[in-house]
């Protein structure tokens, strides 16, 4: 009978530590790196839904996430081949591939197995 060592852990947190969380988790898996300003920008685009291009660098802006909008829209085109974020026409979208949850109460239920390497043992 193979033995499973289980963790489980039972964590409240604020929403946009969830959602956070959710962006975080989706890049460790495609192996996808994001530094703090980026996660910070990808938060704030999950939250605002479609919005144009301009005026959400702008806001990035004015939260200090970035010192420009410039610097903005360079994390923008960043993540964009990264292919976290979708552009349609002007406006700028989280992708939806990653089933980021931002609405309502939300509950993330992980499920993962580590598996043991047998080779060379």
């Amino acid at each position: 009978m193979a033995l499973v060592n289980t963790v489980e852990k039972r964590i409240k947190m604020q929403k946009d530590g969830v959602i956070k969380y959710q962006i975080i988790t989706f890049c460790f898996l495609k192996d996808l790196q994001l530094s703090k300003s980026d996660l910070e920008c990808l938060l704030e685009l999950a939250k605002k839904g479609s919005i144009n291009v301009t005026d959400f660098c702008k806001h990035i802006s004015s939260l200090n996430i970035f010192k420009s909008p410039q610097s903005c829209r360079n994390a923008v085109q960043k993540a964009k081949k990264k292919n976290l974020i979708i552009m349609d026409g002007k406006n700028i979208i989280l992708n939806p591939d990653m089933k980021i949850q931002v609405d309502g109460q939300i509950l993330l239920d992980f499920k993962i197995l580590g598996t043991a390497d047998e080779i060379g043992r």
